[in-house]
């Protein structure tokens, strides 16, 4: 029976090891110098769960009919087994040299791009490559094929149990063997499934594309194919970019000063909320925290959320990229590479960074985000032990912010620092350690929230060093769940707070969304906002202030005049027609934008 076992392992562990020993091929390929062994190591530790999801797909079908053998000398499952691992050799050997071999060209892992371009003109595709590229592919592939095959025939003798009568016993293993793969084909037992970003660890880019197992780059991306350049095509290219780029003139005036200098920046993502949480915009006393923070701070009063999920709108507020209503970017690690961001932008500028997060950083390839954004110290869920991962999704916000309120006690250096602290208790279901007099389990957790945000601001304020603290809501609201119109959906409040902050009690009412935070707050600091396409300074005196948002089924514009709707589904509009095609040149060259990339 072990022996039988053991050929199960062994398989798995054969196309596993496969998908490892690429990586150190590619850096030798591909690197310099300045690599040394821990990269290697490193490299192919963070892209080991990638290559056994790979190994779980393709273990699939093997171990069905390993386990159909037992009961059966047919040599036709020989023959089948023999013929799939043949096949599956072959096609581990394509991903593979085509990765190693494209990669000098594109500078991104393996992704449906040849695959379009050999469809579409095969001759075309080949007559980049060189004679002497064609026989050095041609030979790594036969030799990865024939070891790769050669290892699994070794392995795929004879796969029934010597004695009859442990048949039975040996037909449950095999089945539980079988399902066993669900582990490594999902990614583990976390919230997120396996996705490209769970193999970026490094600053370095190379790094994390040798991470990635190119046959599962290229599945990912077969499977989440997207022509942004057909998207949204409402009105004729060049009236659209010109009206896109009457919307986005930058100001010529210099911006009202509300920062002194270039403080400690934290800036909160918190889940969820929106200004009906507050009584300073209207909303119900439940977030009295921080209206009471908004109160004695700086709030914006016509600010609205980006989008409706939390993986479109971390692009929104760390790289200004608006929230799409068909797709994430976040989906897209290639795309987001090289993209300007927030972060970056405040690294490039003598700051330090440091991203907070209770939950699951791989879940939508945050992770590979957060490391384009130029993140290299994350805490996440691993960072704390399994007594304190009692939520839904992770470690509670009182774990996270009492982790960051510790980084903050203990700073010892002169260079400011960037500290993001992404909240999760106020999202379903709601279950929070907290007891309020609210009746219902969503009020009680955005109070459990707004404690937690308060009794952070309030030890902020006994630190010595120059701060501001910045509070924005990741998406639109989830609170109250009647709310049915878009507009009202998409308000929330920007706060902020801390003692480098000019004046208090100040409220600014021009319009703006989560994309604009980017240049408004660089253009306090007096950092280059201007790569920024998307992004405009809210502190500056705009010609036509407005803010952009989208859902599933609506595109919106709104300002001081009102809102301009536009049915995704039905093309159907509402508000006037000027407004309404700046919504639309704006969605236009969004997509061009993303197309572009």
């Amino acid at each position: 029976m072990l022996r039988f076992i053991l050929k199960f392992v062994a398989v798995f562990a054969t196309l596993a090891s496969a998908g490892a020993v690429q990586k150190p091929i590619f850096l030798t390929l591909y690197g310099d110098n300045s690599l040394n062994i821990s990269d290697y190591l490193q490299t192919v530790w963070h892209g080991l769960a990638m290559d056994c999801t790979v190994a779980g797909y393709l273990s699939a079908i093997p171990f069905i009919l390993m386990t159909a053998g037992i009961w059966t000398g047919a040599g036709w499952l020989k023959i089948t087994r023999t013929v799939y691992f043949a096949v599956a050799s072959i096609l581990m050997a394509l991903t593979a040299v085509a990765n190693l071999g494209l990669y000098g060209h594109w500078g991104f892992p393996l992704d449906m791009t040849p695959v379009f371009y050999f469809t579409s003109s095969p001759a075309a595709a080949a007559a980049s490559a060189t004679a002497g590229e064609a026989v050095s592919a041609t030979i790594g592939l036969l030799i990865y094929a024939a070891t790769l095959f050669t290892c699994l025939y070794l392995i795929d003798r004879d796969i029934r149990p010597d004695v009859s009568e442990i048949r039975g016993r040996a037909t449950i293993v095999g089945i539980i063997m079988t399902g066993l793969l669900f582990i490594p084909i999902r990614g583990g037992f976390t919230v997120s499934t396996m996705n490209p970003g769970r193999a970026y660890f490094s600053q370095r880019t190379l790094l994390n594309h040798a991470a990635v197992n190119p046959a599962f780059s290229l599945l990912y991306s077969a499977t989440h194919q997207a022509d942004f350049g057909k998207m949204f095509r409402y009105l004729d290219p060049e009236a659209s970019a010109e009206t896109f780029r009457s919307m986005m003139t930058k100001a010529t005036t210099p911006p009202d000063t509300i920062i002194n200098g270039r403080p400690d920046i934290y800036l909160v993502i918190a889940e969820s909320f929106s200004s009906h949480l507050l009584p300073v915009q209207g909303g119900e006393a439940i977030a009295v925290r921080l209206d009471s923070i908004a109160r004695n701070g700086v709030i914006f009063d016509n600010f609205y959320a980006s989008s409706f999920r939390t993986d479109r709108a971390l692009p929104a507020i760390l790289g200004a990229i608006p929230g799409q209503p068909n797709t994430s970017l976040m989906k897209y690690p290639g795309k987001s590479e090289g993209l300007p961001s927030l972060p970056r932008a405040l690294k490039e500028a003598g700051y330090k960074l440091k991203y907070y997060y209770g939950g699951d950083i791989n879940f939508t390839n945050m992770k590979a985000y957060l490391v384009n954004c130029g993140f290299e110290d994350i805490v996440s869920d691993r960072d704390f032990p399994m007594s304190e991962r009692t939520g839904k999704w992770g470690a509670h916000d009182h774990l996270v912010f009492r982790h960051a309120l510790s980084d903050a006690q203990n700073c010892n250096t002169d260079a400011p620092q960037l500290r993001v602290i992404q909240t999760s208790s106020s999202h379903e279901p709601f279950e929070v350690p907290f007891r309020s007099h609210h009746s219902t389990p969503a009020a009680n957790a955005f109070a459990y929230a707004d404690s937690c945000i308060g009794d952070f601001a309030d030890s902020l304020a006994l630190l010595s060093r120059p701060y501001v603290m910045i509070i924005v809501p990741d998406h639109w609201g989830s609170y109250p769940k009647n709310l049915t119109g878009e507009d009202e959906r998409h308000q929330i409040p920007l706060i902020l707070s801390g003692n480098a902050l000019t004046g208090h009690g100040i409220h600014i009412d021009r319009y703006g969304s989560q994309t604009d935070l980017a240049a408004t707050l660089l253009g306090q600091l007096g950092i280059d906002n201007s790569k920024f396409v998307f992004s405009r300074d809210m502190l500056s005196e705009l010609e036509s202030p407005f803010a952009f948002y989208t859902s599933p089924n609506t595109i919106a514009l709104t300002d001081s005049t009102g809102t301009a709707f536009i049915d995704i589904a039905t093309g159907n509009t509402s508000g006037d027609n000027a407004k309404t095609d700046k919504a639309k040149a704006y969605i236009q060259e969004l997509y061009n934008y993303l197309d572009s990339l």
